[in-house]
């Protein structure tokens, strides 16, 4: 089984592990989850210094569960250090770049597992999200996630991205004149909301660079949202309550979602019921179901 969190996971917002005042900010806002960064932020000059950071920024911290880290890839010594560092103040959970499917996820669980149990940690409460599109081999191990392997229990949300893939692809450009990715990130979206419904778990946007143009990242976290996906990440606090707003369902779609569950629970039994002159099936109801059981975890 896959990890059933209780927080909600609309906003992730990412803070650099070197900046104790960028974390503080981070910390104290709105976002669902605080995601500190020992990778691609981080100097490696600096990532030692950065792991002490974060580690006292998290031990000093209340609501540790939405404290997460960004570490380095799981086949790099970095990751093993960033771990060492971390898992002692008890983060809610590790954000892994570069994942190239299950095995990366088992071998991450692995080195958690032994963490936990030497600093007194419950086994298994350190959770994992993984990104899931930056490298060439990773694009076809998407479906791997919802196997069953060792660590599957920890994972709980996924991500994609296009800069890595692009550097990796040697693409000068990700989106066109229109603002739209192209095809190949298109499809990196699709495989990661896909890979992640199969293992039953949240899928998250990737981020917006441009953080000043906050009515088109709205624009782009309701259709995103529309598609299936859960959240969505974020490099500025003032991308936060737009994000928020744009994964929070509407009174509006609330009334209908009971609107049509209870239209089937008069009808019990039927596979099909009329409701404001539309015709709804079950898949409906399921949706419907769907929607008001996430709106509790907001």
């Amino acid at each position: 089984m896959s990890a059933s969190p209780t927080l909600p996971m609309r906003s992730w917002l990412f803070a650099p592990g070197d900046s104790e005042k960028k974390m503080g900010k981070a910390a104290a806002s709105t976002a669902d989850i605080a995601l500190f960064d020992l990778e691609d932020s981080v100097a490696p000059e600096n990532k030692a210094a950065a792991r002490a950071m974060v580690a006292e920024q998290i031990a000093a911290s209340t609501g540790r569960a939405r404290l997460w880290v960004r570490i380095n890839p799981v086949s790099t010594a970095a990751c093993i250090a960033d771990l060492a560092a971390i898992i002692p103040s008890q983060p809610g959970g590790v954000f892994l770049p570069k994942a190239e499917g299950a095995a990366d996820i088992s071998r991450l669980h692995h080195y958690l597992t032994a963490l936990e149990a030497a600093n007194g940690i419950p086994q298994g409460r350190t959770l994992i999200a993984a990104l899931v599109t930056e490298t060439a081999a990773a694009m076809f191990r998407t479906g791997e996630y919802a196997g069953d392997y060792p660590g599957r229990e920890r994972l709980a949300a996924m991500s994609w991205g296009a800069e890595d893939l692009s550097a990796v692809l040697g693409a000068s450009e990700q989106r066109g004149a229109d603002g739209e990715y192209a095809h190949t990130y298109e499809m990196a979206r699709s495989l990661c909301l896909i890979g992640a419904s199969a293992a039953g778990i949240a899928a998250i946007e990737t981020v917006q660079p441009e953080f000043r143009d906050l009515e088109a990242l709205e624009k782009r976290a309701r259709n995103v949202r529309a598609a299936g996906f859960r959240g969505m990440l974020a490099i500025h606090p003032a991308q936060v309550d737009p994000i928020n707003a744009a994964f929070t369902p509407s009174a509006q779609e609330l009334a209908h979602a009971r609107a049509i569950v209870q239209a089937f629970a008069d009808h019990p039994g039927a596979g099909v019921v009329a409701l404001d002159g539309a015709m709804l099936d079950r898949p409906h109801l399921a949706l419907a179901q769907r929607l008001l059981a996430e709106a509790k975890e907001k």
